[in-house]
């Protein structure tokens, strides 16, 4: 898990400026000189992607970010430690597995 200490936050702005002060690690010449082959093997090798089903992005869709309402709720402790290990946002992760469940449970309507 990474610590907030760790996490280094920038604006469009300051990554566009440090990109033409020659700041940027990025190696675009190496990125751009990967064969589809290297390319597919290295996204295949990405732990961010391991469980990403390789047609996700037949069923993605953007959406408007809802109004939130605030709401009391007795949960098991067990649960909310584990959303709250995975860091910041874990609230939000929450109200996406919420989603999931009432999608699933409207036969796939998104609200």
């Amino acid at each position: 898990m990474t610590n907030d200490k760790d996490i280094k936050r920038y604006s469009a702005e300051d990554l566009l400026a440090m990109a033409a002060r020659g700041e940027s690690r990025t190696n675009l010449a190496q990125i751009d000189a990967l064969t589809e082959e290297a390319l597919e093997r290295a996204i295949a090798e990405d732990p961010d992607w391991r469980d990403v089903p390789r047609d996700w992005h037949r069923s993605a869709e953007a959406a408007m970010p809802r109004p939130k309402v605030p709401v009391s709720i007795r949960l098991d402790a067990d649960l909310v430690d584990f959303f709250r290990r995975q860091g910041r946002g874990w609230q939000t992760k929450v109200n996406a597995v919420l989603r999931a469940y009432a999608n699933a449970r409207q036969g796939g309507k998104s609200g």
